[in-house]
């Protein structure tokens, strides 16, 4: 497995195009906060190696929600999160 390289500018490309079309603001239904957003992989880095660059695959979210609701439980939030991101797009288009 690759290991994921922060300073890489196509990740670094990555996750600011997840922010933009999130505005920079926390996608967790009841949240909605600014601060200290990350992007999320919607599917795992580690087990979805040919969308690890897709835009449609990342989410912003807040590190409070990143750290104390999803990690771990990522499988409990994907099918929620593709439905956000597919709102989100239809908005933009």
């Amino acid at each position: 497995m690759r290991k994921r390289n922060y300073d890489d500018p196509a990740y670094k490309k990555w996750r600011l195009s997840v922010y933009k079309r999130d505005k920079f603001t926390c996608q967790m239904p009841g949240c909605k906060s600014k601060r200290q957003i990350q992007a999320h992989h919607i599917r795992k880095w580690s087990s979805a190696a040919s969308l690890r660059y897709d835009v449609d695959n990342g989410i912003s979210l807040c590190r409070k929600c990143h750290n104390n609701d999803v990690n771990g439980h990522e499988h409990n939030y994907e099918g929620l999160f593709l439905q956000i991101v597919r709102r989100t797009n239809g908005k933009q288009k």
